[in-house]
């Protein structure tokens, strides 16, 4: 697949869509194993917090997908602080119930190193399927470009080797690494647009605590709450 195919922004009846790619590819993942280890309840969870959350992009950013709908970016617009989704607590309980503390668990541990300067966030990335089918690298691709037009740098978490690998590829270097359970690391990674030449792309605010650790293998998904 070319990785210069065009993207197209979601919309309202997309985020079903969305929800549903992500699930695909998080379920077999150890992030989403370690999110809800009943396996059985894992899908229906999971699509729930997805939708969540692409619903809140939706007012306070993009999303984007590849034009046969079968990948997807969900990015939050950081230019000041975004308040939790409506009705958060409630949602969150009634879409996990017992999994509702490792969801929150997650959640402090990603904005407790997100950085403090304005930024494009690129929340979820969901590409299910063969890793060699090219729709990871093509949504995004199409979806940087969009986000490179608004002149600030962008910021991602990503818990797979597969995903480390895309986002350096496409320009992003390496922050931040922390535990999430007891079989994942989440990487926090870091791009400037490409006419931000001579700046530093470490923030001074989000030091590296641990060193690179990488995950195994696994279909291309990332995972970045509120």
């Amino acid at each position: 697949m070319n990785v210069t195919q065009p993207v197209v922004r979601a919309r309202w009846c997309d985020i079903d869509r969305i929800a549903d790619l992500v699930t695909e590819a998080l379920s077999p993942t150890a992030l989403g194993a370690w999110l809800v280890p009943d396996e059985q309840r894992r899908p229906t969870i999971l699509a729930a917090v997805a939708r969540i959350w692409t619903e809140h992009a939706l007012l306070f950013g993009d999303a984007f997908l590849l034009p046969d709908g079968t990948a997807a970016t969900v990015w939050f617009h950081r230019y000041r602080p975004i308040p939790p989704p409506a009705r958060y607590a409630d949602r969150l309980a009634d879409a996990c119930g017992e999994h509702r503390d490792r969801f929150l668990q997650f959640d402090q541990a990603l904005a407790a190193r997100r950085p403090t300067e304005a930024h494009n966030h690129l929340a979820l990335l969901a590409a299910p399927g063969p890793a060699g089918s090219g729709r990871a690298a093509a949504v995004l691709a199409g979806a940087q470009r969009r986000m490179d037009t608004l002149s600030l740098p962008t910021y991602a978490e990503v818990s797979t080797d597969a995903d480390l690998d895309l986002l350096q590829q496409h320009g992003y270097t390496h922050r931040d690494a922390f535990p999430v359970g007891c079989h994942t690391t989440t990487h926090a990674m870091w791009r400037l647009p490409p006419y931000w030449t001579g700046r530093s792309s470490r923030n001074s605010h989000s030091p590296v605590h641990r060193p690179l650790v990488l995950s195994h293998n696994n279909p291309s998904i990332r995972w970045a709450l509120h």
